[in-house]
């Protein structure tokens, strides 16, 4: 659908000739729409061909256009401006059609991908709006991979006509995101940002054959527990334990493999605190949202900072700022709780004091992948601190500080025609130094490998069980050996059938 009578604008040039006869692209439109500006282009439209020669011909025209109108207008607000811009590229598409003898479906694709190269992320956005997507994978400008929740993987189009135009593209996403001290070239050779929809984009270029990338999508970005408990991640009697937790403010750390679901988790938790408390998240990019997920209303967002590629006199990133140079301001600025999104390095010693020394309630995650080594992990990142701190504080310093340790696992059985299944496996209370000079722990849930299910089942109560009662919890729920669970985990290999 054109809308209102299409009229070129004299300013547009018209289209160099007929359209090319090669072979064009092909692009997937958007499935779903979430800016007002996919609204006022319209639905999604079936899977169409899209000549990016004409896309880009035509987006060239419209930002030269923009350029002019931004001068005459210089206070004009962003939305009046992209409806500006709108009207031109229907005009300009509307053009082009008539030339081409082109259906509505393609107008609308056209229409849509011009606006995409204008305002959101060129041919990568059909791919960002497709919540079916998990992981966009970039191998050079054109081999671009799409991994599936469901663990299907298939290739897809182009994303650029060369190294330069891909470059181009990422340091563009850079900028719109809103890191304009980013950037990615073979001076600065790695990029690590979140997007504007809260994806996590990892890029190398100029250190092999070709510029990588992958897009880390955030399928389930707003799930509370309710969520994961119909996502078979957690069953209600698990949802009701972490809940309370978090509600008699222990300290937990979620753990898990990469991919698993620690984040997803951790968002979720977040939901159980009132909406009143005060507290802070400290992230390398921003992966929880919770100060823009309408939920709370009293949340210090703080990100870390990469250097602008300089030195100064110490030998540090000029104007970077790491995660532990975050956590000593927050801790000043009257805080209720402290949320780490991934303790990654160094700052983990700084969490830790922060869990012994101040309230209760905090939060954070961290790479394992096991239960069983998840000490020697917090350990090897005492090592990375300044120095070089040993072992032994590094097991003092948890034992104190944790209560408990959430694990978060994944079975991955696409290879052999299953799926991958995302679920917590074990819950460990930290109660005190063992024998071993160890933090010694209770397995409050952990997998019912007797009867064949490797999600978390209850085992015993822990410790605190009071403080879990003062807060509402129903201890008798950890009295049931099979937890809520109907079945075991369906699995191909290993499983109940």
């Amino acid at each position: 659908m054109r809308g209102r009578p299409l009229h070129a604008d004299p300013t547009v040039a018209p289209p160099p000739g007929r359209p090319s006869a090669a072979p064009p692209r092909q692009v997937n439109a958007s499935p779903t729409g979430t800016a007002s500006s996919s609204r006022a282009l319209g639905t999604a439209t079936p899977q169409v061909t899209v000549d990016y020669k004409v896309a880009r011909h035509i987006a060239s025209q419209v930002a030269k256009q923009r350029e002019e109108l931004l001068k005459t207008a210089p206070d004009m607000d962003r939305a009046s401006e992209e409806q500006r811009c709108l009207d031109w590229i229907t005009e300009a598409v509307a053009v082009w059609s008539d030339a081409a003898a082109m259906t509505p479906q393609q107008d609308e694709a056209l229409r849509r991908a011009v606006y995409d190269l204008l305002y959101r992320a060129g041919r990568l956005q059909p791919y960002l709006d497709d919540e079916r997507v998990e992981d966009i994978i970039i191998q050079g400008p054109d081999e671009v991979w799409l991994d599936y929740g469901d663990g299907e993987r298939r290739m897809v189009g182009p994303i650029a006509d060369s190294e330069e135009e891909l470059l181009e593209l990422l340091r563009e996403l850079a900028r719109g995101s809103g890191h304009q001290e980013r950037t990615i070239s073979t001076a600065n050779p790695t990029l690590a940002l979140s997007l504007q929809d809260g994806s996590r984009l990892q890029a190398v270029t100029g250190l092999g054959p070709m510029t990588y990338a992958v897009i880390r999508r955030h399928r389930v970005s707003h799930a509370d527990l309710d969520d994961l408990v119909r996502l078979g991640t957690i069953d209600p009697v698990l949802r009701e334990f972490l809940g309370a937790c978090v509600r008699a403010e222990k300290n937990i750390m979620i753990a898990g493999k990469q991919k698993a679901g620690k984040t997803t988790l951790l968002r979720a938790m977040l939901k159980e605190f009132d909406p009143e408390t005060r507290f802070a998240t400290i992230q390398t990019e921003d992966e929880l949202f919770a100060h823009a997920n309408g939920y709370h209303r009293q949340v210090v967002s703080l990100i870390g900072r990469e250097s602008n590629g300089e030195k100064d006199l110490t030998g540090r990133g000029a104007g970077e700022v790491t995660l532990l140079d975050l956590m000593h301001p927050a801790l000043r600025m009257s805080l209720e709780r402290i949320v780490v999104g991934e303790v990654r390095g160094p700052e983990v010693v700084a969490m830790m004091q922060a869990l012994t020394n101040g309230a209760g309630g905090n939060l954070c995650t961290i790479h394992a992948r096991r239960p069983d080594i998840i000490f020697d992990r917090i350990a090897e990142l005492y090592a990375l601190a300044q120095g070089n701190l040993s072992e032994q504080l590094a097991y003092r310093q948890t034992a104190n500080g944790l209560d408990f340790i959430v694990y978060v696992d994944m079975t991955d059985e696409t290879q052999i025609g299953g799926r991958r299944h995302r679920y917590v496996s074990h819950v460990l209370e930290l109660t005190g130094i063992g024998e071993s000079g160890r933090p010694a722990t209770n397995e409050i849930f952990s997998p019912g490998l007797e009867f064949g299910e490797l999600r978390a089942v209850p085992r015993m109560d822990p410790g605190c069980i009071d403080d879990l009662r003062r807060v509402g919890f129903d201890s008798s729920l950890l009295q049931q050996p099979y937890g809520a669970w109907q079945a075991p985990l369906p699995l191909k290999v290993g499983g109940v059938q």
